[in-house]
């Protein structure tokens, strides 16, 4: 969420800046929630004073051995009237932290300017397309002609855009989960964390899902009300919900291995077959808590940590620095991973990481001390995919095949796999 302060004192600048996200910002519903604001502290502060005097006022009259009567019932129709107006001050605030609690992040000044994916930066390419010297099939088909991935049965248990994975590949992509969990711990200095898979809604309010994308997520109904996780993200974040770090400790580096739940409502159709958009998928998800004046500085170390798995895989790949009109609701900015498909001759996104800067950590009033001033001040935090297992999945059969259809498997998987060919029964 946004500093109030900042969008109280600097609306104008804050609308200019959430344009750039194609972002409407209902200037007229926050002016008239502010002037209520204001309009009832002044209130409130006025009815202290009097309350103060009146309270000094009794004080004096004991001393003389006069009556307090007339002062007390003047005093208790004060609070009454304070009793009303923290009523409904508390009302108005929270109007505006509801009304706030839609506004997108601020975008950092080196995000480009622009409408929508179209507009994104291409940063950098990374290794050589494969050159078939026959028509690569996708993975769908390399799933049925191994008998490895099936969608039917999995639609008979739960639905579409469900997937039930078999024998070598079922191994594969366990493969690739556990390699990417050892890169990251053992390579790269991340903690791994077990977290739960549901939550309630504060957690997913605290780390920017909600109210925004509630249609996106799976809820369940009961005596608990509790979602599915989207992202690890949203446990791993708020692990340091409600804290005081001590700026030593940082940073914090989490990673963990989930699945993860998206209805996909706004997806309209797109990507309905495969392993693309499916309803629950698998992601390791890196997570950072950092000093604020680190927090660009990891978001390149984060993306060097993404991109290695890939690199370590020869998967090719490029890397884009996201748009305005493009980058996510929480993130101020956000470099997205898009690996080589063979099967669809096209790059498709496989990580994207993020540097949320204080947007998350205000929600979850997480905080350092710094070791100067002894002051406490909002941490940073970043997000971003390591990468997501299906996608990879996808690439690593795609990018690996040969004219029959066997699959390689890469050097860094052999040991997980102890073979180095799935071959065609």
């Amino acid at each position: 969420m946004l500093d109030p302060s900042l969008v109280r004192q600097d609306t104008k600048w804050v609308v200019a800046q959430l344009k750039k996200r194609n972002f409407v910002f209902d200037e007229k519903a926050f002016s008239e929630l502010e002037e209520k604001r204001k309009l009832k502290q002044t209130s409130t502060q006025s009815l202290q004073n009097q309350r103060n005097v009146l309270s000094k006022k009794i004080g004096q009259l004991k001393a003389q051995n006069q009556s307090i009567d007339e002062t007390k019932a003047q005093v208790d129709e004060i609070n009454i009237a304070l009793a009303k107006d923290k009523t409904e001050l508390d009302e108005v605030l929270a109007n505006q932290k509801q009304l706030l609690s839609y506004i997108p992040n601020l975008l950092d000044e080196s995000v480009p300017v622009g409408k929508d994916e179209s507009d994104n930066k291409e940063i950098s390419k990374w290794g050589t397309i494969p050159d078939f010297d026959f028509t690569p099939k996708d993975h769908i088909m390399l799933g049925q002609l191994h008998q490895g991935l099936d969608f039917e049965r999995a639609a008979k248990l739960s639905g579409a855009r469900f997937v039930v994975m078999h024998h070598h590949l079922a191994q594969l992509h366990r493969a690739l989960t556990q390699f990417m969990l050892d890169t990251h711990t053992r390579e790269h200095g991340y903690q791994e964390y077990y977290v739960p898979y549901l939550v309630e809604q504060q957690a997913l309010w605290d780390s920017g899902q909600l109210p925004k994308f509630y249609d996106d997520l799976f809820h369940i109904e009961g005596d608990r009300k509790l979602t599915l996780i989207p992202t690890a993200e949203v446990p791993l974040t708020n692990l340091v919900k409600d804290s005081i770090l001590e700026e030593q400790v940082l940073p914090l580096n989490f990673v963990s291995h989930t699945p993860c739940f998206r209805s996909e409502a706004g997806s309209y159709g797109k990507d309905t077959k495969g392993l693309i958009r499916q309803h629950q998928f698998d992601k390791v998800e890196l997570v950072k808590i950092v000093h604020p004046e680190h927090s660009y500085a990891a978001l390149e170390e984060l993306r060097m940590h993404a991109e290695t798995i890939l690199q370590k895989l020869a998967l090719p790949y490029r890397t884009l620095l996201l748009c305005s009109g493009d980058t996510g609701f929480c993130a101020a900015k956000t470099y997205d991973l898009e690996v080589w498909l063979p099967g669809q001759n096209a790059y498709r996104e496989i990580s994207s990481c993020s540097n949320v800067e204080a947007f998350q950590a205000r929600r979850l009033s997480a905080r350092y001390r710094d070791s100067r001033s002894k002051k406490t001040e909002l941490v940073h935090t970043l997000n971003g995919s390591g990468l997501a297992v299906g996608r990879t999945l996808i690439a690593v059969i795609e990018n690996y095949q040969d004219k029959e259809g066997n699959i390689a498997i890469p050097d860094v998987l052999q040991p997980y796999m102890k073979i180095d060919k799935i071959l065609v029964k």
